[in-house]
């Protein structure tokens, strides 16, 4: 559909006395790895009016505004009674600063780290503010006992859930959620969006698996019908198949052999963004991540997770000249208990100077740590070619973890079986053409060798291509993606393959040297391959430890048509 303004406010009742007000951006919402697949998404606010009347989750700034009239339209909001926050941060509070001129009588319900946070962001609030520390009841009326749940957790410390005994509905904020804009309030057809949810679950709740899984186990105990979440459609009609499917994702994330220890904390926002885009590099390439907030992690937990980890990485703000006394107190556990055969990682977002960055860097270095990428320093706000560079120095991080296991294991058993197993021939026998995939998106480029790639439909053209979990060029290869495959031509090759498979840095340029020419698509053209294939993805299918990426041909030309097709054999079919 075209969208003619790219923020509106979408108001519709969803049970007794309960409507949703659904604040919806149609375009890329922030740069943070999280919104990645660009489909916008909805800030999701909640109105139950009994006798007493409960307003649940005020959008962010970007939305105060058209929420604030939506709203007005509605109600007087001079008659809200309590404002619930599922979590406290200061772009919400922009729009609740707004929000309690208009409704000074509101009693605001916070968990405790969101009291704090509440406190430090709006010093001169008036307002009564009630601290839930244990679940606890509010009655408002007509059978609407709401119950309020902490939830607390290393990514949303201030987390705080809410169940409605009367509806069934359970208000689950981050959980469950996608980032997903549409006029379709429910999830009807929920098999539609699975990869959205699964892609919003590797990049927001795999870093923290095992305390997602803790929560919902607390949240068992409440007989939901329907999980209001905080972004994109609720979710009714997949209900039970995404519960399921939480639970078997952070299983598979528990029973990664390699983990690495995330320690962070962010004063603004930017540092966790990072720590988000790395983590989300280091799960794709199935290694385990348990993520940190110094700010509200013991530090018996802290300890733990880097005493069990492969590897660690701290990121920290700089705060006058300094890191957070909590990121030098990890530090300091760091430096106490972690052995020196670990690798080290350090990243970190300031406004005027890094100094944090450069002493954490300094203590790991003269402690004889090695890093396994190259310190990342960021001025201000992460842009979509940082969190990219930061994806891919996660996912080199984690490839530098595997192969120091493969190099410790024994050397006498390496591949003795595989370079005589029959199947494993066979499959090498599989002879496909040598391409290259380019793709680009927000100024961001990547590309990769590809030869498994197969034609796949007539009507319309189109082709499939693997793209193993851990390449660079993957995050852009999602639904509606463009990209081109450049056939390479035999003997005309070499100069081609030897430039894309050498090791890139993380955010390095795979296309200096290398003559391009625009596609129509967006893309990237080699000009000496033997031809190129404009396409968009239309769909993708988890397969293992590799994506299969339907895609439709939307342009083509053949380049060189006096050279045959350059093909890749291969004496094994458990490697490339």
């Amino acid at each position: 559909m075209a969208v003619t303004n790219p923020r509106d406010v979408q108001v519709m009742p969803i049970a007794a006395e309960t409507t949703i007000v659904r604040s919806r951006s149609w375009t890329r919402l922030k740069f943070e790895i999280e919104y990645g697949l660009q489909r916008g998404t909805t800030a999701n606010t909640f109105l139950i009016r009994a006798d007493k009347v409960a307003l649940l989750d005020p959008p962010g700034e970007t939305f105060t505004a058209f929420f604030l009239d939506a709203l007005q339209q509605r109600l007087d909001p001079a008659t809200v009674d309590y404002i619930i926050l599922s979590r406290v941060n200061p772009n919400r509070c922009a729009t609740l600063k707004a929000l309690l001129k208009v409704a000074p009588q509101a009693e605001l319900m916070v968990s405790n780290p969101g009291a704090i946070v509440l406190k430090e962001t709006l010093p001169d609030l008036t307002n009564p503010v009630r601290t839930i520390r244990n679940d606890e009841e509010l009655d408002l009326g007509k059978g609407h006992r709401l119950t309020l749940i902490p939830t607390s957790n290393p990514r949303w410390p201030t987390s705080l859930c809410t169940y409605d005994a009367a509806t069934q509905i359970l208000f689950s904020d981050k959980l469950l959620g996608a980032h997903i804009c549409g006029d379709q309030v429910f999830d009807e057809g929920f098999e539609s969006i699975e990869s959205d949810r699964k892609y919003y679950y590797d990049c927001l709740m795999a870093p923290n698996a095992r305390q997602v899984e803790a929560t919902l186990d607390k949240l068992a105990e409440y007989p939901a019908q329907i999980y209001a979440t905080g972004h994109g459609p609720l979710v009714k009609y997949g209900l039970r198949s995404l519960l399921q499917s939480y639970r078997t994702w952070g299983q598979a994330q528990k029973e990664q052999e390699l983990g690495v220890a995330l320690l962070y904390a962010s004063a603004y926002g930017n540092t966790t963004t990072l720590a988000q885009a790395i983590a989300r590099g280091i799960t794709k390439s199935g290694v385990r991540v348990d993520a940190l907030n110094c700010e509200t992690a013991t530090p018996d937990e802290i300890q733990a997770a880097v005493e069990t980890a492969d590897g660690f990485i701290i990121g920290s703000p700089t705060l006058g000249g300094h890191a957070p006394t909590q990121v030098q107190t990890a530090l300091g556990l760091v430096l106490a208990s972690a052995t020196k055969l670990k690798l080290a990682g350090v990243f970190g977002s300031y406004g005027w100077s890094g100094e944090a960055v450069d002493l954490i860097e300094g203590k790991l270095k003269d402690a004889g740590f090695q890093l396994g990428f190259e310190t990342i320093r960021v001025k201000f706000k992460p842009d979509a070619a940082t969190l990219q560079h930061c994806e891919e120095a996660g996912t080199d991080f984690a490839q530098a973890l595997k192969k120091a296991k493969k190099v410790r294991q024994s050397r006498q058993k390496v591949s003795l079986e595989s370079q005589v197993d029959p199947t494993s021939q066979a499959v090498g026998r599989l002879v496909g053409s040598l391409c290259v995939v380019t793709a680009q998106q927000d100024n961001v480029s990547s590309a990769m060798i590809a030869s498994w790639v197969s034609q796949a439909t007539f009507n319309p053209p189109g082709l499939t291509v693997s793209v193993a979990k851990d390449r660079a060029v993957e995050p852009l290869l999602h639904r509606n993606s463009p990209f081109v495959v450049n056939i390479l031509g035999e003997g005309n090759h070499l100069s081609l393959m030897k430039h894309f498979l050498k090791p890139f840095s993380p955010g390095e340029d795979r296309f200096v040297g290398v003559a391009t020419e625009a596609a129509q698509n967006g893309g990237l053209i080699l000009k000496d391959a033997l031809a190129y294939l404009e396409c968009r993805v239309e769909n993708r299918m988890e397969c293992g430890d590799h994506w299969l990426v339907y895609a439709v041909i939307e342009a083509g030309n053949v380049l060189d048509a006096s050279h045959l097709t350059a093909l890749h054999h291969r004496k094994s079919g458990n490697h490339y």
